[in-house]
């Protein structure tokens, strides 16, 4: 069944257009971010509160280049090893910036940096407590997905492959269970490369895809988010179109009937 008519991202309570998420690590200025940004079309972009200066007014902020007026900063505990870490480090956002909306992360290994499950469903619980709209960095792992949407996450964003690896979707069959039993939005994070991978994670059905490394660390940054935002869209109207059914045989594209006698 096609579903041609397409909806917002909603997300907890906000709303959006977009379904491109970007960040702000490893560019090698806030104007080459800001740049990115623009030409992504995202209108959220994830600040990593212990790598990204958005406090100290004596030095160069992300502020600067990247308003919060026009553009909706998610806060993260990227570098947070534990639920209470992680906990803390969100507070002290809502404290500075206001920020209700966060993305949580919980790592459990610095050479592989996968999230420690069972840290991240007892941060979402008590920050879900404490009136925040907590998205959740996690595993592809069906099971605590559907623990972390219970414990009251507003988004489930598994990951594709390990963070800036750039390998693309690697278990194509647990997203998809992911996304079949999901209540709200599944959001691709972390593994993806280049557009064509953001173009299999919207043909899937994943409500939006969340990169960094493929912009920053590509050669030309603004010109790579130009082409994440076209294949967002590409994925997702293909998606909402609905493919075509496979053959096993050719199929001639042709009408057969009425054919010019030889």
């Amino acid at each position: 069944m096609t579903k041609l008519q397409d909806t917002s991202l909603e997300i907890g309570s906000y709303s959006f257009s977009s379904r491109l998420i970007i960040g702000t690590g490893k560019y090698k200025s806030y104007e080459e971010n800001a740049k990115a940004l623009e030409a992504s079309g995202a209108e959220i972009i994830t600040v990593a509160l212990r790598r990204v200066n958005v406090i100290d007014k004596d030095n160069e902020k992300l502020q600067d280049y990247i308003s919060p007026k026009n553009y909706t900063y998610l806060p993260n505990t990227a570098g947070c090893y534990s639920a209470e870490e992680a906990i803390r480090t969100l507070r002290l956002a809502r404290e500075v910036g206001g920020w209700k909306l966060v993305k949580l992360e919980v790592i459990g290994s610095k050479e592989n940096l996968f999230p420690d499950m069972h840290e991240t469903l007892i941060a979402t619980e008590k920050l879900t407590k404490d009136g925040f709209e907590v998205m959740v960095y996690a595993n592809d792992d069906p099971i605590y997905a559907k623990k972390l949407e219970d414990a009251g996450a507003v988004a489930i964003m598994p990951l594709a492959a390990p963070i800036g690896s750039g390998l693309g979707i690697q278990n194509k069959t647990n997203i998809n269970l992911i996304i079949e039993q999901a209540n709200i939005p599944v959001i691709i994070d972390a593994g993806i490369g280049t557009a064509s991978d953001a173009v299999i994670a919207m043909e899937m059905g994943c409500d939006a895809v969340i990169l960094n490394t493929a912009i920053s660390g590509s050669a030309n940054p603004e010109l790579m988010a130009r082409a994440m935002k076209h294949a967002v869209i590409s994925g997702r109207d293909a998606y909402l179109a609905g493919r075509m059914a496979k053959k096993q045989y050719a199929s001639a594209s042709s009408p057969t009937k009425g054919l010019i006698a030889s």
